[in-house]
């Protein structure tokens, strides 16, 4: 977009239309979307990608965990990836597919949520928030198709309701809610399995959060591509609340807490 030699703004800027910062950028500065240039299909592009990431609701909200490793191909691209962003002040993102378009796309998500509440004075629905990342996850199906696909796990605190929400997507945008507790990503099915066991009705945050790291952990034990806690570097879990409070992170003395906590239990049930 040229800039004014006057110093003030384009028109565009104040030309009425959307609240969407998305379809403003798409239709005023379309080179800078993250959807806007594409591999030739004949280059196969071998990217860092973020594995498995966890979310379970207990009573008054919801948590969404990720694991820190990410691969690429049968290499460990990194031990400390960050995959849980907090997008709002009451909701939050786990990436789980290729890494550096699902963070990029992460962070346009958090502007777009940003700029609708700033635009309109109010906040977008949970369901209106979900249905938006929904909407530029299809933006990027151009990509996925050559192997660089998005596949998020949607969470938080809905204030109609008074309760904690999710919402899984594939790489079409198809946007679908989940109820009490679902994963993504290599090590989801090892994640889904132990949380069908662990979870309850009516938990508590702790025993929420004790849970969580329960199924990461074994998620880890049976999937190369998922990064368990690791005391040795002190890696820990990211694990974000969504509750009436707001949206925050678990910080790593606590998670390291539960953590030794679970690894005890383990080693007395082996004695």
């Amino acid at each position: 977009m040229t800039a004014d030699p006057s110093g003030r703004l384009p028109a565009a800027y104040f030309a009425p239309g959307s609240s969407s910062f998305t379809e403003f950028l798409q239709a005023y500065a379309p080179t800078l979307m993250p959807d806007s240039t594409h591999a030739p299909s004949s280059v196969q592009v071998d990217a860092p990608h973020g594995t498995t990431i966890v979310s379970l609701t207990y009573n008054g909200g919801v948590l969404v965990a990720g694991d820190r490793r990410a691969t690429m191909g049968n290499l460990i691209a990194s031990h400390t990836m960050k995959k849980v962003f907090l997008t709002d002040d009451y909701s939050s993102v786990g990436i789980a597919g290729t890494a550096g378009v699902a963070i990029e796309m992460v962070r346009l998500f958090q502007v777009e949520l940003e700029h609708y509440e700033k635009i309109e004075g109010d906040r977008l629905s949970l369901q209106g928030k979900a249905n938006r990342l929904a909407s530029m996850i299809r933006g990027n199906l151009g990509m996925a198709i050559q192997g660089l696909a998005v596949v998020p796990l949607f969470a938080g605190f809905d204030l109609d309701t008074g309760k904690g929400r999710m919402f899984s997507y594939d790489v079409t945008g198809g946007c679908y809610e989940e109820h009490q507790y679902h994963s993504v990503g290599s090590g989801s099915l090892f994640a889904r399995g132990a949380l069908k066991k662990l979870w309850r009705s009516g938990m508590s945050q702790d025993d929420a959060v004790r849970v969580i790291v329960e199924a990461l952990y074994d998620a880890a034990d049976d999937d190369s591509a998922t990064g368990g806690p690791d005391p040795g570097r002190r890696i820990w879990p990211n694990v974000a609340i969504l509750d009436a409070e707001g949206s925050r992170f678990v910080t790593d003395v606590e998670i390291e807490a539960v953590v030794e906590t679970v690894v005890r239990a383990r080693r007395e049930g082996d004695a």
